[in-house]
């Protein structure tokens, strides 16, 4: 049986160090995978976040995976902001059905001044009822950061969506460092980070690593690191990108869980398109975070009775909130 090696939670990687541990057999890989794991969570917990559309469409970037973006032929109608208490009420149903997060996204470049008041209230609200809060808006000010930390945002979701090397063939709207300086920002106000990316676009492997090499560096690991499976979409320029290998998929979520131990790995965009099987594995690899509900955003996802059925098939419970 292989040893586990023993890493600093805040050690500072490599681009070579997180190769040999991506390269390594696979059993050795999962075995250290799971052991991280097992140190720090229940391995038979899974958090359960829910992910609503509070702005859909019309977005003035231009990312390649992005079925709302204005530059894409997607067919996908813009949406004016939605209303703050269908958002509460949406926010109700899915704490009653097992959530404990709430997502909130915007497809805005930024949110303007206007907005800000109906955004903060939808924080305010959905904290009322017991839950976590988790908003993607793009870009902040100081100001706006400000106002979602008083209004008690619990995580703010920004995803530097792949290597630094690999991002201006995706996105030109935006730079890399723009979303590392967003996500410094947000970490000084004391609002928790959710940031992860998108495997399957047409990178190497290697975009993937370094990928995770940035993030386990950032000056504090994000807390919640979702890793999506890129949904081709017909319309956009990735609609034809070739699919990640499943083996592939499940080395990014064990090499995710050992350089960012305590955080949260979720299986984010793609599990329609997963095995029971991959996400087993994945739950293995150390996976602890999934979306539930039938959408993401605009994206299917698998439908709760499946989540379900899947998690008393394998013996995983949903994840109680911790208390505030």
């Amino acid at each position: 049986m292989p040893e586990t090696q023993s890493f600093d939670d805040r050690r500072l990687w490599t681009l070579e160090e997180a190769r040999a541990l991506h390269d390594a057999p696979l059993n050795d890989l999962l075995f250290q995978a799971q052991s991280v794991h097992r140190q720090n969570f229940d391995p038979n917990k899974v958090q359960l976040s829910r992910l609503l559309s509070i702005k859909t469409g019309g977005c003035p970037e231009d990312c390649g995976y992005c079925s709302q973006s204005a530059h894409h032929e997607t067919g996908l109608q813009a949406s004016k902001l939605m209303d703050v208490r269908r958002v509460i009420a949406e926010a109700t149903k899915a704490r009653d059905a097992g959530a404990s997060r709430y997502c909130m996204g915007a497809a805005w470049r930024n949110p303007k001044a206007r907005d800000m008041d109906a955004v903060v209230a939808m924080v305010e609200g959905v904290k009322a009822l017991g839950m976590e809060t988790c908003m993607t808006l793009g870009m902040l000010d100081l100001e706006q950061t400000a106002r979602l930390k008083q209004a008690g945002l619990d995580y703010y979701n920004h995803n530097i969506d792949t290597s630094e090397r690999y991002y201006s063939e995706i996105i030109s709207t935006r730079g890399f460092a723009d979303r590392l300086d967003t996500l410094e920002q947000v970490r000084q106000s004391g609002i928790k980070i959710c940031c992860g990316g998108i495997v399957g676009m047409g990178e190497e492997p290697v975009d993937r690593i370094d990928m995770l090499v940035t993030l386990a560096n950032l000056p504090e690991h994000p807390q919640s690191v979702p890793i999506n499976m890129l949904i081709p979409i017909a319309g956009t320029p990735l609609a034809e990108a070739r699919p990640i290998e499943p083996i592939e998929f499940v080395r990014v979520i064990a090499l995710a869980r050992i350089m960012m131990p305590k955080s949260h790995v979720r299986l984010s965009a793609g599990r329609t398109a997963m095995t029971d099987e991959m996400q087993a594995l994945c739950f293995f690899a150390g996976a602890n975070s999934i979306f539930v509900g039938d959408t993401l955003l605009t994206a299917d996802n698998p439908g709760e009775d499946k989540d379900m059925l899947l998690f008393r098939r394998l013996g995983i419970e949903p994840m109680e909130l911790e208390a505030q």
